[in-house]
């Protein structure tokens, strides 16, 4: 073979051995997960407040060590940073939440792989008001009419459009520049009521008819603003709005993921309990294609 022929075929033999070099180690970084670096921000549904066994090196955050975050990490092997926090609110990722508790995005560096966050729901303490009014004006109306909805009107999704959304935009790109390289998950929040509703659910959860589809579209209100915020910065939004139908509160032990607000079986009524927490890993894995 002439020297010329030759050395295009060495050539293109290393280029060739180059490039599936390449292909593997890609390949490899794509399918090893336990290299991940990984990092939960959020509130108590990431925190999994009122699910046993409970993180005793943060008693303020009744952050337990068995939610979503805990899971995800055990099933891929990921190295995990939690500083999820009940009650937290969105301005949390950036000052303290008690003392002692840093700044959630003091966790974040440029060597962060994975973030995944579930927060908005207690800016303007929604979720509490919303439940605590209508809770409150069901058992004065026996359960009838939409008493909350005709007290309150638009004003819980007047705040979370006016004041909860560009607080979780502004979260989220603080959480793009402390962790540039990373990976963002920002969850939705699984169904605490049903659709219309279950008058066998009223001593569980006690709002009016007319008030459940009430929350219900509060609810939908805020999923909407996380996720329209997710996709404004860069962040992928975990969906549940399908997977957790016929898991909420209203449902029977062993299928509802949400506890209800009177005799449930969680220390903290209306959060996800055990099988909710494992449930939301389970379907953010396979959003993210961890699973």
């Amino acid at each position: 073979m002439p020297k010329h022929a030759l050395r295009r075929v060495m050539t293109a033999s290393v280029a060739l051995a180059g490039t599936l070099a390449l292909g593997l180690t890609d390949a490899t970084a794509h399918a090893t997960p336990s290299s991940l670096d990984y990092v939960a921000l959020g509130d108590s549904y990431s925190a999994g407040s009122g699910v046993l066994p409970v993180d005793l090196t943060n008693l303020l955050c009744l952050r337990s060590t068995a939610n979503y975050p805990h899971v995800i990490a055990s099933a891929t092997g990921a190295r995990l940073k939690d500083v999820t926090c009940g009650a937290a609110q969105t301005s949390h990722f950036t000052k303290a939440q008690y003392p002692g508790v840093a700044p959630q995005v003091n966790a974040l560096s440029t060597g962060t792989d994975l973030v995944t966050l579930t927060i908005g729901g207690n800016d303007n303490n929604t979720f509490i008001n919303a439940i605590t009014a209508c809770g409150s004006a069901g058992v004065l109306s026996g359960g009838k009419g939409s008493p909350c909805k005709d007290r309150h009107g638009t004003s819980f999704v007047d705040q979370i459009e006016n004041n909860t959304y560009p607080a979780l935009k502004a979260a989220l790109r603080t959480v793009r520049d402390k962790a540039p390289n990373a990976r963002v998950a920002a969850l939705g929040y699984p169904w605490i009521t049903p659709a219309t509703a279950d008058p066998s659910c009223f001593a569980k959860l006690p709002v009016a008819a007319g008030d459940v589809p009430y929350l219900r579209d509060i609810q939908t209100r805020l999923n909407a603003v996380v996720e329209r915020a997710a996709e404004e910065t860069g962040a992928t939004y975990v969906d549940f709005s399908r997977v957790s139908e016929g898991h909420d509160a209203c449902e029977a032990p062993g299928t509802r993921w949400i506890e209800p607000l009177l005799f449930g079986h969680s220390l903290v009524p209306v959060h996800p309990n055990a099988l909710g927490e494992r449930r939301m890993a389970e379907h953010t894995m396979s959003a993210l294609g961890l699973s």
